[in-house]
């Protein structure tokens, strides 16, 4: 006799056959997951074809994220399309890899409708089927589609069925859950149309059958009879009025009538009960197999929700589901169905070092999905704890509080929190959800408390600090030593400089220690945007570019006014290119091209999505730093260099416990920055520049240098300060010179041109500063900002002002219209003819300026760079004052001067950070094993 679980065991995981004879090979389907992973256009990227190909196979189908219908329709950033015949490819490669390994592969398809942000579909406004606001804060009210629109919808729903029939998908999923656009229709609450799409619960249902009828009309003309349809709903609506069970339960009803061969539940948790009725707490599942006629019974339906372990897909099937998705367990292990055919119990959560080896992509991995999932396991104390009660301090926000933590030799005992006066409930009640978490997993590495994150991460790292002092306790118990400890190489400062020169050195077989000021990894590197300056590179070669290094020379020279230092120059330019190769090795690729102020020809890399360089170096970079396990130090301060018989010894820091520590060093790289946030210092060299706001990050203060000039270092330059001329001053964003080198323009008040706007830094700056108003605005289009992603970026920050016409444009920012089109005009002209004969622009006339919706940022310069620093040779050495090395101390990018001369190109900092980061990385690790 088998067991009853025997039996589940085997039906979860035997063939299951759909009403259209399809067989799939289990019951088990992954579920449709977003991973903000597509290019900008919504084009598959390779990382997504790896995602899904390492996830297929022991499970029986898989439900790839949902692709959208029609350009306005994507709901999150990332989103794939099946928008257009040329996402055909993409989109066949992922069936391909699905189908490789044996799983069927089915595409989700859908319209965002209301629910899609502006700034994600360029700052245009979303359409509904009536113009009423999603019910959440800031929600935009959408365009009611007219009559002629929802026909021309329904087509694009249908395309977009024969696109995933084109790319060879075994079928596709109708989205009509998530109150995306389809369910808009359904509902009272978002459809208040008075034609045939609406008013009674009839004509709402029209718009998803129409849907229906369209897919089946598609895989009657492309597809084979093997195809399958399934269709995804949310049972309830929580607004009054709203969708109820028994308003979808008569929708299913007439689906089931037209014929599908599945229905996907959307819901959090498989059991879930009426979120409306909140008395009730039978499982709408039971409820839907209760009131189901026996034609919808005919239909499988498909569970989704909370299933981590076999018990769980188990108990979904008894209660009536025929088949079940999983969602975040497929992230966590891509063999999930293999782990529960072993019989394996999981946890459901991700070790923080283990992105690439479970083939998770970048964005998805920075999703609040997986961010909930990450459990840092490399920062855990080891070893045994010494009994006692450990006290650390908790901070937030609001409170100062202590906490004791009870440890015992293997296991966290206890966690109290002291009594202190005026304590909230909100901040007791999260706590006590933190403090059970901790205590059931025996670590504090556990999911932060929805809506209390800070305060959970506070109580996370105070524990995490008590089990610290205890293992130290215990070591120093046992006979073990505070000596301190030691490191062939440290590197001071975390940003893209200090990042590529503690890999260098790590890959040299040296042991690393990366010490930073800041709470957090990135310096000002993260808000790099435009991208980084090589010439004679592979990718330009790719894309048919002549370049060579000699002009990059030349024009890097000419833009720093013939002050630069040549022999750092001459180095600069060399190394480059290989410093794109030593990058795109390190799996960060740069691989996109564009042109920067100065510059003769395009040779500023970025990422392919064309994104803003510096987050996604950052990533890439720590990516690396973590799978080399170099340890990192943050919160902490250098106090001090230590030197012995005139060479470095190591250093005095300050961590944040306020403890002083000693670390022994055999080298030193200082790759700190600049000091554009340290106003006191700017003035001191610029007394003209007392007021600008900065770009940059508050750290960037300058100690390094200080740091170096007290062991006798030498400055060169430093009265060479940048400013940059597109700054957005009540945020002090920078706005990218991609904006400019992509096609845009600058006009004063007047609406007129005023200066050449690919111009150096210093002189375009110089030109807004000397206009009346001291401000200008950047002016764009919509296909300037459909190739430059960090548009979306500042539109989504709210600074961006836009409208579908240039008069629009005019009277918004109070300009003259009629001298505003006349400069539209007389540019455009210019653009014709590739000549522009007022300003002698000859760079980035990519295209006239004509496509709307039309954009502008009111912009004026801002501290940008510091060109001034210490003084290093070719081999990133730090010169004393009279020109001789310091023995095992190293510096890179800002920190150090010279390099640039009186001005830096856009796109240079970042190549500098690269090649001399690399390059102190190497040296820094000869010196130590000398």
């Amino acid at each position: 006799m088998h067991s009853h679980n025997e039996l589940l065991h085997n039906e979860i995981l035997s063939p299951f056959t759909l009403p259209n004879g399809t067989q799939l090979k289990n019951r088990i389907l992954m579920a449709p997951m977003t991973t903000c992973t597509g290019y900008f256009d919504g084009s598959v990227t390779n990382e997504l074809v790896d995602y899904y190909h390492e996830r297929a196979g022991s499970i029986g189908t898989v439900i790839v994220e949902c692709g959208f219908i029609d350009d306005r329709g994507l709901a999150f950033p990332g989103a794939i399309g099946i928008d257009h015949d040329n996402k055909i490819e993409g989109l066949a490669k992922i069936a391909e890899a699905i189908q490789s390994k044996g799983s069927k592969a089915i595409l989700q398809i859908y319209h965002g409708g209301r629910m899609v942000e502006p700034e994600l579909i360029g700052g245009r406004t979303p359409v509904g089927p009536s113009a009423v606001a999603a019910p959440r804060e800031g929600a935009a009210t959408p365009v009611a589609l007219t009559s002629e629109e929802v026909d021309d919808m329904v087509t694009k729903f249908g395309e977009g069925v024969r696109r995933a029939i084109k790319a060879g998908f075994d079928g596709v999923e109708i989205h009509g859950a998530n109150t995306y656009l389809i369910q808009q229709f359904f509902s009272p609450n978002s459809n208040q149309r008075d034609d045939k799409w609406g008013g009674s619960r009839e004509n709402r249902a029209r718009f998803p059958l129409a849907v229906l009828e369209i897919t089946q009309k598609m895989v009657r003309q492309y597809a084979d009879p093997s195809f399958i349809i399934g269709y995804r709903f949310s049972p309830e609506e929580l607004e009054v009025p709203g969708i109820r069970f028994d308003d979808t339960m008569y929708l299913l009803e007439q689906l089931a009538e037209l014929g599908l061969h599945y229905l996907h539940f959307s819901m959090g948790y498989t059991l879930r009960p009426s979120i409306v009725d909140k008395h009730d707490p039978i499982p709408l599942i039971q409820k839907y197999t209760a009131m189901r006629s026996e034609k919808l019974a005919q239909i499988p339906m498909v569970g989704v929700g909370g299933i981590v372990n076999k018990s769980d897909a188990e108990t979904a099937i008894e209660h009536g589901y025929d088949l079940v998705a999983v969602g975040k367990a497929c992230i966590a292990y891509p063999d999930w169905t293999d782990r529960i055919a072993r019989g394996e119990t999981l946890e459901l959560f991700i070790d923080s070092t283990q992105r690439e080896a479970l083939t998770i992509p970048e964005p998805l991995w920075r999703f609040s999905l997986v961010d909930a999932m990450l459990r840092d396991l490399s920062s855990m104390p080891t070893g045994k704890f010494k009994n006692g009660v450990f006290q650390e301090k908790i901070q937030d926000e609001t409170h100062e509080l202590m906490l004791n933590v009870s440890l015992e030799i293997d296991r966290i005992a206890d966690i109290e929190l002291e009594a202190a006066d005026n304590l909230d409930v909100t901040f007791t009640t999260s706590f006590e959800e933190t403090r059970t978490r901790i205590l059931d997993a025996n670590t504090p590495h556990v999911d932060a408390v929805s809506g209390a994150t800070t305060q959970s991460e506070a109580v996370k790292k105070a524990v995490t600090k008590a089990m610290a002092k205890s293992c130290k306790a215990m070591a120093l118990e046992e006979g073990g030593s505070l000596e301190p400890p030691c490191y062939d190489v440290v590197v001071i400062g975390s940003g893209g400089t200090g990042l590529a020169a503690a890999i260098q050195a790590s890959d040299r077989d040296t042991s690393v220690l990366l010490v930073e000021k800041m709470p957090t990894i990135g310096g000002n590197t993260i808000k790099a945007s435009v991208g980084m300056n090589a010439a004679g590179t592979r990718f330009q070669k790719l894309k048919g570019i002549h370049d060579c290094k000699e002009k990059f020379y030349q024009e890097s020279l000419k833009g720093g006014q013939g002050t630069n230092n040549p022999e750092l120059l001459r180095s600069f330019v060399n190394n480059a290119p290989e410093a794109i190769e030593w990058l795109a090795d390190r799996g960060i690729e740069l691989n996109d091209i564009t042109i920067t102020g100065g510059m003769s020809t395009d040779r500023t890399h970025r990422p392919a999505d064309r994104s803003a360089v510096g987050g996604f170096l950052i990533s890439g970079l720590q990516r690396n730093i973590t799978q080399r396990d170099i340890d990192v130090m943050l919160d902490t301060d250098v106090l001090e260099i230590l030197m012995e018989n005139g060479a470095v010894s190591g250093l005095r820091v300050k961590n944040d416990e306020n403890e002083e520590l000693t670390i022994r060093a055999k080298s030193v790289v200082m790759a700190t920055g600049g000091f554009s946030a340290n106003q006191e210092m700017v003035v001191k060299y610029r007394p003209d520049l007392k007021g600008f706001v900065t770009t940059n990050h508050k750290g960037a203060t300058g100690t390094g240098i200080a740091l170096l000039e007290r062991i006798g270092a030498g400055t060169v330059d430093m009265g060479e300060i940048q400013i940059h001329p597109t700054v957005e001053q009540t945020t002090s964003y920078l706005i990218s010179e991609a904006i400019r080198g992509g096609g845009a323009i600058l006009v004063n008040q007047k609406g007129e041109r005023f200066f050449n706007e690919l111009e150096t830094r210093d002189k375009v700056s110089a030109a807004i500063i000397n206009l009346p108003e001291h401000y200008s605005y950047i002016i764009f289009d919509e296909q300037v900002r459909r190739n430059n992603k960090a548009a979306d970026e500042y539109i989504g920050k709210g600074f961006v002002v836009s409208a579908d016409s240039p008069r629009v444009l005019a009277d918004k920012l109070g300009l003259d219209m009629h001298a505003f089109l006349a400069t539209l005009e007389r540019y455009n002209l210019f653009v014709e003819k590739q000549h522009d004969e007022d300003f002698g622009r000859t760079t980035a006339l990519r295209h006239p300026i004509h496509e709307g919706p039309f954009y502008a940022i009111r912009i004026a310069p801002g501290v940008h760079h510091t060109m001034g620093g210490v003084t290093i040779n070719a081999d990133t050495e730090v010169l004393d004052v009279y020109g001789n090395v310091i023995p095992g101390v190293f510096a890179a990018g800002e920190v150090a001067g010279g390099l640039h001369g009186r001005n830096r190109i856009g796109g240079n900092a970042v190549a500098d950070i690269i090649v001399f980061g690399t390059m102190a990385g190497r040296h820094a690790a000869n010196w130590a094993k000398q």
